[in-house]
């Protein structure tokens, strides 16, 4: 070989080396890129065209028209109003309240105790526990006559409360089955984020004579305001969702549907081949949790910042 063939050689491997560093990365990634336009792309424009089909049929891709009908029939209902409402308390309660008692929990389990490790291992048992089976431990706790929080409640006088039967006492104990539910996540958002924050800062704080209180409002929760802002974001999604909690606890959206929430709804109107419908209704849902979270983002950063 020529020494010409062998520097025309060199070029022709050191342009493919180029171009094969360039397509590379997307090399890699495209089965993931394809698996997300199948699974996540497509079927959220398709839910999207079908919110506005009016008496669309799924099993012959038919519909009568497009329009705001579908929008117009789910916002008029009684039962998806009800179940907005019902799952707006169960959003305002359960991600504020979880999130103060997991940073409240988190900085406790952060300190260098003898057996916290113990302590913070059981915690997160529930994370790996089947929540049907921690919604039947639950639905024992709330039973009337033979429940243990009416137990505990007895001993200070208070009557016997139909947790799982009467409204709006099983939206409450909803509501306290989703905190508890969240606390394991939320404890290893927050105690990730506290492991994160420089000990300098608190050794400083100490020498300047600082209390705990104040250390901890000063410098922890100022220091915590990203990982806060991914958790409050995190469990809005996932409250908002809230679905299987009803089944684990109740069977059902509880006695006479009056713990519908919107995912039961969508759910129901699918059962019912109602299609349309519940595309509309998944679209309002997530207008709603997609308005939400980016107000939670524009707080976050005027709180950072």
């Amino acid at each position: 070989m020529s020494e010409a063939q062998r520097i025309r050689r060199e070029k022709v491997l050191a342009r493919r080396a180029r171009i094969w560093a360039a397509i590379e990365p997307a090399a890699y990634l495209l089965p993931f890129m394809v698996s997300i336009l199948i699974f996540t792309v497509y079927p959220f424009f398709n839910v999207v065209f079908m919110s506005f089909r009016q008496g669309f049929d799924l099993l012959t891709n038919t519909d009568q028209g497009i329009g705001l009908y579908n929008y117009q029939f789910v916002l008029g209902s009684r039962d998806f109003m009800n179940a907005l409402t019902n799952t707006g308390i169960y959003v305002a309660v359960v991600v504020p309240v979880s999130a103060a008692l997991a940073i409240v929990l988190a900085n406790l389990l952060n300190r260098k105790v003898r057996g916290m490790a113990i302590f913070q291992t059981a915690y997160f048992l529930p994370m790996v526990t089947s929540a049907m089976a921690v919604g039947l431990a639950w639905r024992y706790i709330f039973l009337r006559d033979f429940g243990v929080l009416n137990q505990v409640l007895g001993w200070f006088g208070v009557d016997k409360i139909n947790w799982l039967q009467k409204y709006p006492w099983s939206l409450y104990a909803l509501i306290l089955f989703g905190i508890w539910s969240n606390l394991p996540f939320t404890i290893f958002l927050i105690l990730s984020g506290l492991q994160n924050i420089d000990e300098t800062y608190y050794t400083v704080a100490r020498v300047d004579g600082a209390k705990s209180m104040r250390i901890f409002f000063r410098i922890t929760v100022p220091l915590l305001a990203p990982t806060i802002g991914l958790v409050l974001t995190i469990n809005t999604i996932s409250a908002s969702k809230v679905f299987s909690e009803l089944f684990a606890l109740f069977n059902g959206p509880g006695i006479g549907g009056s713990l519908f929430t919107v995912v039961y709804y969508i759910y129901e109107q699918f059962s019912k081949q109602k299609h349309a419908w519940a595309a509309a209704a998944a679209m309002i849902l997530f207008v709603l949790i997609f308005i939400v979270t980016m107000l939670q983002q524009y707080i976050q950063r005027k709180w950072t910042y």
